[in-house]
């Protein structure tokens, strides 16, 4: 089913889901059992990232180098593939302009296509190891909105996919400031999406203000929160790094005190989120968003004390 056509139709709010393909080596049985868990909660769909293609360079006897494809990781699609046939579940792989011709876009759609996938989280991507910023692939596309535009154009128009887009609550950092981060998410609406699922935020008001700065822009889609528990004293100074997120003085603060306590840093993080998501659907949002990371025992207990 699509996510569109989901969000129209549920009466109240439903928890999403996102898990990391797992690394290479983990049988099919290990990964549906990772994730069974969640589905106590009958999860509408299940939304699976995907990374781009990693190179290494080997020196050959002659002493010239070659270059190699590494992928550590079992795929997006494959991963989508055992979910839907352990549970009969509807997944959203991500898709990322990074790494792929347009040509090579176009075959990966008829692949979804093919497997009976209905939607799609369309994404720029990221940088690769050695990059300050994106570097397009030759042939391929430079913006989301480009890539959306693409997916809607497939097969001639066919309304296969429904589409997701990311938003950022506290601006992307390659952009100079938030409205002209909106403005670029206004595009990738205008070329065809369907909903926004936002960048982890710690501070609800950050998302309600980001919210109303998007109605103001004329984005009329639904805008889905994504949230994360902290689980580490680490991730106080790793996330903002990687992110380029904020994460308020009181919840910092109730780390700093638990010292090097990590159980009671985890209890913290997973109380916050639980008060973060409790509030959140009291403020009447369409869904929540969890990015997982493959973990499944904070997530569950956040899903039973909200949903």
């Amino acid at each position: 089913m699509k996510i569109r056509d989901i969000l129209k139709e549920s009466k109240k709010a439903f928890p999403s889901l996102e898990i990391v393909p797992p690394m290479k080596g983990i049988t099919n049985a290990e990964l549906v059992e990772s994730v069974r868990p969640f589905m106590e909660f009958s999860p509408k769909y299940i939304n699976v990232t995907c990374h781009r293609d990693e190179y290494e360079f080997r020196q050959e006897p002659g002493g010239t180098f070659s270059r190699h494809l590494v992928r550590n990781k079992v795929s997006e699609v494959a991963v989508c593939g055992a979910l839907m046939s352990a549970y009969r579940i509807d997944v959203v792989p991500h898709m990322i302009c990074g790494g792929s011709t347009a040509d090579e876009i176009d075959s990966k759609l008829s692949d979804l296509k093919f497997m009976g996938i209905e939607n799609i989280m369309a994404l720029r991507g990221d940088c690769i190891v050695g990059e300050k910023r994106f570097v397009p692939t030759e042939g391929g596309y430079r913006y989301a909105n480009e890539l959306v535009e693409a997916i809607c154009a497939f097969e001639k128009g066919s309304d296969i996919f429904s589409i997701g887009v990311g938003g950022y609550p506290e601006k992307h950092f390659e952009a100079p400031n938030i409205e002209t981060d909106i403005e670029n998410l206004k595009k990738k609406v205008d070329a065809g999406a369907d909903y926004i699922i936002t960048q982890m935020f710690f501070d609800n008001r950050v998302f309600y203000d980001y919210v109303d700065k998007c109605r103001a822009a004329g984005i009329t889609v639904p805008v889905i929160p994504g949230l994360k528990p902290l689980t580490t004293a680490r991730q106080v100074s790793l996330l903002p790094e990687s992110f380029s997120i904020d994460i308020p003085v009181e919840l910092t603060s109730e780390i700093r005190a638990a010292g090097d306590n990590r159980e009671f840093v985890y209890q913290i993080g997973t109380d916050w989120c639980i008060a973060q998501c409790r509030d959140l659907l009291a403020h009447g949002v369409p869904a929540v968003h969890f990015y997982t990371m493959g973990k499944a025992g904070n997530i569950v207990r956040i899903l039973r004390e909200c949903f």
